[in-house]
C-alpha cells in the first residue's frame, strides 16, 4: 500500500511540474508577443524577451525553439510567437519537442 501511495504522490508532483513548465512557457510567449507587437520594437525583440523569461524562470534547457512572425488575427495585424520546448515527463527530463505553445498580440500602430 505504501508503494502505491508513493507512486501516486510522485505522479501528481510530476503532473504539477509539467503544468507549471507549460504555464511559464506560455506566459513567456505571451510577453514576447506583446513586446514584438510594440511600434518601436522588432520581432527579434519578442524572441529575445521570450528566451530570457524562460531561461530565468525554468532554465535554458526549456527555451527550445522560439519563433516570431507577423500574421493576421481576427481581421487585424498581429504578432505570433511560437515556442517549442521540452516537456518534463521524468523529473526535468522529457522529449525535447514535446511542448508547443503559441501566443498572439495585436500590432501597435502610431497614429
Amino acid at each position: 500500500m505504501g508503494v502505491l501511495l508513493t507512486v501516486l504522490t510522485v505522479a501528481v508532483l510530476q503532473l504539477g511540474l509539467a503544468v507549471y513548465v507549460r504555464n511559464v512557457v506560455h506566459d513567456a510567449a505571451v510577453e514576447g508577443a506583446y513586446r514584438a507587437a510594440l511600434a518601436d520594437t522588432t520581432l527579434q525583440d519578442g524572441v529575445s524577451r521570450t528566451n530570457d523569461l524562460i531561461a530565468r524562470t525554468v532554465g535554458t534547457g526549456f527555451a527550445g525553439t522560439v519563433t516570431a512572425r507577423e500574421t493576421e488575427r481576427l481581421g487585424h495585424a498581429a504578432v505570433e510567437v511560437t515556442v517549442v520546448a521540452t516537456l518534463p515527463l521524468l523529473g526535468l527530463l522529457g522529449p525535447a519537442q514535446g511542448l508547443e505553445v503559441t501566443a498572439h498580440a495585436p500590432v501597435e500602430t502610431l497614429g
